[in-house]
C-alpha cells in the first residue's frame, strides 16, 4: 500500500517542488486553440511565430530546399561541440559585418538563441548575481537566470516621454556595480520583445558613452539579443554604427537565432557570438562557452546548422533567403502600417513601433484587459503594466477587429505611459 505523499522524504530539490509544467504563453495559446476547434471565432495574437494570412506557418522555400539538400550522412554525424568553422564564420559575418567587426570576432553554436542566452548568463555572472536588462524583457531571461542560481535586475525602460530610459539605465549600472563584482547587460534591440521598440541613432550613442563611463573597476559585458534584429524596418539597426566603440573595453556578445532568421522555430540552432579587441581574451571566451555547451546539451542540430551555413556562404542561396524574408517583412510591415493607423485613431496608448514581432499597449489593469478581451475571442499576453500582441501571428484582415476590440479592452484602464 502506497503512502501519503506528505508521509514521504522528496527526492525532488525543493527548488524544483513548486515550478510550474507549462510556459504561460503556451498555456494561452493552448486555450485559443482549444476555443477555436470548438467552433469560435477568435483572434489569436499571443505566440511569437509569424503567420500567414492564411493562419499558416510562414515558411521560406529557400530554406526547405537547403535543408532539404544537406548530405543525409553529414548531417546525422556530430557536429563539433563549437559547431562548424565555416557556420560559425558566417554568423560572425552575418552579425558583426555591417559593424566591422568581424576581424575581431568569435562564435560557438547553440542551441537556439535561448541557449545563446544561456551561455552569457552562466559564463558572465558568478552564482548569486543579477542581470541587467530593461523592465520590460522576455520572460525566460529570469527562467534561465533562476534555473542556473543567478537573477534578474531591471531598470525602467521608458523615460516620462517614451523614450528610452538612459538616466535609468546608467543610474541601475551605477547601483548595481556596487552590489557584485561584474555586470552582464543584456538589451534585446532592434525589435525589442515584448515592446517592438528600436533604439535610434541618439538612443544607442547614448547607451555607448554610458557603458563606457561606468567605473571600469567592475568588469562588464554587453549581450545583444539580435533575436527579432532581421524584421525592422530600415534604420532599426543603428546599433551597428556605435557598437564598435565598446570592443575596447568589454566584450559584446551577440545572440544569434536560426528561428527568426530562417523562420525555423523548431530547428533549435543559434549562436552566440564575441566581439572584443583582445584576441587572447576572446579565444578564452570562445573555449568557455564550448565547455559550457559540451555540458548542458553536448552537440547542436547538426542539420540546419549545414543548411544555414550554405545559406549564409552560398552567394545564390542567399540572394535566394534574402527574398524570401523580404516577401515575409513586407507582409509583417503591412500589420505593422494597419496597426499604427488604427491604433491612433483609438487613442491606445503604445511605443514607438517601427517592425518586428510584437508591440505592447498599456493599461493599469492587464488582467481585466485580458478577460475582457477573452469574452470577446481575442487572446493577449498580459505583462506588467501592459498586454502584449504577437503582430506576427495576425493576419492583416484582423488587425482592425483586433485593435476595436482591444480599445473596448482597455476603455477606462489605461495607464499614464
Amino acid at each position: 500500500m502506497s503512502q501519503p505523499t506528505d508521509t514521504l522524504s522528496h527526492a525532488l530539490i525543493g527548488s524544483a517542488r513548486q515550478r510550474p509544467s507549462e510556459d504561460p504563453i503556451f498555456a494561452i495559446h493552448g486555450e485559443a486553440v482549444r476555443r477555436a476547434a470548438a467552433g469560435e471565432t477568435i483572434i489569436d495574437a499571443s505566440l511569437g511565430t509569424l503567420m500567414d494570412e492564411d493562419g499558416g506557418l510562414s515558411v521560406m522555400p529557400s530554406v526547405t530546399e537547403a535543408i532539404g539538400s544537406v548530405d543525409p550522412a553529414r548531417a546525422a554525424a556530430y557536429a563539433p561541440i563549437s559547431g562548424e568553422q565555416t557556420f560559425n564564420d558566417a554568423v560572425v559575418q552575418d552579425v558583426f559585418g555591417p559593424a566591422g567587426l568581424a576581424d575581431q570576432a568569435g562564435c560557438v553554436a547553440t542551441a537556439g538563441g535561448t541557449g545563446a542566452v544561456h551561455h552569457a548568463i552562466v559564463n558572465f555572472l558568478d552564482r548569486g548575481e543579477r542581470l541587467l536588462t530593461t523592465d520590460y524583457h522576455w520572460g525566460p531571461y529570469g527562467t534561465i537566470a533562476d534555473q542556473s542560481g543567478r537573477g534578474v535586475e531591471t531598470f525602467p525602460m521608458f523615460d516620462d516621454k517614451n523614450g528610452f530610459n538612459l538616466e535609468g539605465l546608467k543610474r541601475s549600472l551605477e547601483e548595481l556595480a556596487k552590489k557584485q563584482s561584474r555586470i552582464l547587460l543584456i538589451l534585446n534591440f532592434p525589435c525589442h520583445n515584448p515592446t517592438g521598440y528600436s533604439l535610434g541613432e541618439a538612443e544607442w550613442k547614448g547607451v555607448v558613452r554610458i557603458l563606457k563611463e561606468v567605473d571600469r573597476a567592475t568588469p562588464m559585458a554587453l549581450l545583444l539579443d539580435l533575436a527579432y534584429s532581421r524584421y525592422g524596418a530600415p534604420g532599426t539597426d543603428a546599433w551597428v554604427h556605435h557598437i564598435g566603440d565598446l570592443t575596447d573595453h568589454m566584450p559584446v556578445l551577440a545572440a544569434w537565432s536560426a528561428s527568426k532568421t530562417f523562420a525555423q522555430y523548431g530547428a533549435r540552432t543559434g549562436a552566440l557570438a564575441v566581439a572584443m579587441s583582445d584576441p587572447v581574451e576572446r579565444r578564452r571566451i570562445e573555449n568557455a562557452l564550448s565547455y559550457t555547451g559540451r555540458g548542458v546539451w553536448s552537440n547542436c542540430n547538426h542539420l540546419v546548422m549545414l543548411a544555414a551555413m550554405n545559406l549564409l556562404t552560398d552567394p545564390v542561396l542567399r540572394k535566394r533567403v534574402d527574398a524570401d524574408r523580404r516577401a515575409l517583412l513586407d507582409m509583417l510591415g503591412e500589420r505593422v502600417e494597419i496597426f499604427n493607423r488604427e491604433a491612433a485613431k483609438a487613442n491606445l496608448k503604445y511605443p514607438r513601433y517601427e517592425g518586428g514581432f510584437f508591440v505592447i499597449v498599456f493599461t493599469s489593469d492587464p488582467q481585466e484587459t485580458i478577460r475582457r478581451c477573452n469574452a470577446e475571442g481575442l487572446f493577449l499576453v498580459p505583462i506588467k503594466g501592459a498586454v502584449r500582441i504577437a503582430l506576427c501571428a495576425t493576419p492583416k484582415n484582423v488587425v482592425q477587429s483586433m485593435v476595436e476590440i482591444l480599445s473596448r479592452g482597455v476603455a477606462g484602464l489605461q495607464g499614464d505611459h
